[in-house]
């Protein structure tokens, strides 16, 4: 005689004081995503934003290096420049950072259309170009002071003796070439990046277009404006906004060649608040003028992700 099995008792229904001592140890998305950046974001604070806010505060205060404390002066520093030099600064900042933006950015597209085209050597020309750019600018910087030194310097040498000029041109020394001088100079150190960039650009474009526009009988200037350039115009314009903003805030050459010379001709923002710091000992002024600096610094900025948001949406 076989006995029935006892009935199986269902599981007590879990509490809610279990369920929630069973999750007390898990982190939701958002707690486990802050631990994970709280230390970058405290070393962010503490060497970026702590920095910039006490430098910031300075610029209120009239603060010489050479002595101790300081003198609360409101907004004097920053009447000192709008009243003063600031114009003549932003017009040379901007000389320089259009002439460094667009020569090399148009080297550099001539020179990706010529590797992109299969040109014979592409390769090793591709390697070649970029030595300039892998060079650090005060060696960069040190080369073309050599180069257009008044007195021994290679241009002045080979100019003379193509007959082009009689005597030699002090490229660094005079007012009206000093600019043209130090462009060049950041030309060559910046074409070959922008190069690649483009060259990059230029590698997506699909080589079905080109041959139904060639089939259609489009030349290559036409090819060029109605596919090419449609194509890369996305690539161009960020490579353009970040060497203009890069340019903007540009140091070392400028110093090296220069130093903000002849008679201030080549002088910019980023020498000007040097030289007013570390030359003219007057911290209070130098922050304030970086403070305005900073300002149209960031307007850029504010282009630059306007830019790549609307790519972000337009994909």
């Amino acid at each position: 005689m076989s006995t029935a099995a006892p009935p199986h008792k269902a599981a007590p229904p879990r509490t809610a004081a279990a369920r929630r001592k069973r999750s007390g140890g898990r982190l939701s998305n958002g707690a486990f995503a802050l631990l994970l950046t709280a230390p970058g974001l405290a070393l962010f604070a503490t060497i970026i934003i702590y920095p910039l806010i006490s430098a910031l505060f300075t610029g209120f205060f009239k603060q010489d290096l050479r002595l101790p404390g300081r003198e609360f002066v409101g907004l004097e520093n920053f009447a000192h420049w709008l009243d003063g030099d600031f114009l003549t600064i932003l017009k040379q900042t901007m000389v320089f950072t259009v002439g460094a933006t667009i020569v090399p950015f148009v080297i550099g597209f001539a020179l990706a259309l010529a590797l992109n085209s299969g040109l014979r050597g592409s390769g090793f020309l591709r390697g070649l170009f970029l030595f300039p750019w892998v060079i650090p600018g005060v060696v960069v910087s040190f080369l073309w002071m050599w180069i257009f030194n008044a007195n021994y310097g290679v241009l002045n040498g080979v100019l003379m003796k193509a007959g082009i000029i009689e005597e030699s041109i002090s490229w660094l020394g005079q007012p009206g070439t000093a600019m043209l001088a130090v462009i060049i100079t950041k030309t060559w150190a910046s074409f070959p990046w922008m190069m690649v960039m483009l060259l990059a650009g230029l590698q997506t474009v699909p080589k079905e277009l080109h041959e139904a526009a060639s089939m259609d009988g489009a030349g290559a200037v036409r090819r060029f404006f109605a596919v090419t350039w449609p194509q890369v115009r996305g690539v161009a314009s960020i490579v353009l906004l970040l060497e203009f903003i890069w340019n903007f805030q540009h140091f070392d050459t400028i110093y090296v060649l220069t130093g903000g010379g002849p008679a201030g001709s080549t002088e910019t923002f980023a020498t000007a608040v040097y030289q007013t710091a570390f030359k003219g000992f007057d911290i209070g002024r130098a922050t304030a003028l970086g403070g305005l600096w900073m300002l149209l610094l960031l307007l850029l900025v504010v282009v630059y992700i306007r830019i790549t948001e609307r790519k972000g949406d337009a994909r």
